[in-house]
């Protein structure tokens, strides 16, 4: 089962709530905290995290805390997970640094190895922070040529 860790869940529920407000408003560890629910230890090991990926910025002094570096429309999901679990790679071979697997030399799937994890990649890529803070109106995502190509909802099975 492909799953993303707590952490990481937990990323994206701050990141979301940060996305919710304006971009030049402060968060402060606590803040955050009380309104997630979570620790305050889980949320200042994110906040940390999430800063030494890029996605946040730290205002020092009585009245600081966290901002986003970017609007909520320009931080995919893709730069979440990889700021909190490192490069998006479903197995080894995947990595970008060769080598990793004993396999590789000999592997007959590698290549369709490399080609699911870039279609999941570029999926990841296409949900913005943005999208996972507004009410869900239709299930339907980009494609290639940025068009929406509706899917199924997760509540009914159904087209949307």
């Amino acid at each position: 089962m492909i799953r993303l860790g707590k952490l990481t869940d937990y990323g994206l529920v701050l990141m979301s709530q940060m996305a919710r407000r304006p971009q030049t408003e402060l968060h402060t560890a606590r803040d955050l905290a009380g309104k997630s629910q979570l620790p305050l230890p889980t949320v200042s090991k994110l906040l940390k995290l999430l800063l030494q990926g890029g996605l946040l910025q730290s205002h020092r002094g009585t009245k600081g805390g966290y901002s986003l570096t970017r609007e909520p429309r320009l931080i995919s999901v893709a730069d979440v997970i990889t700021a909190l679990e490192g490069p998006l790679a479903l197995t080894e071979c995947n990595m970008e640094v060769a080598g990793l697997c004993d396999l590789e030399p000999s592997c007959p799937i590698k290549d369709n190895q490399r080609l699911i994890n870039q279609v999941v990649r570029g999926a990841l890529q296409k949900v913005m922070l943005w999208d996972l803070v507004r009410p869900m109106q239709f299930a339907a995502v980009r494609d290639n040529r940025g068009n929406l190509v509706q899917i199924e909802s997760a509540s009914s099975g159904r087209v949307q």
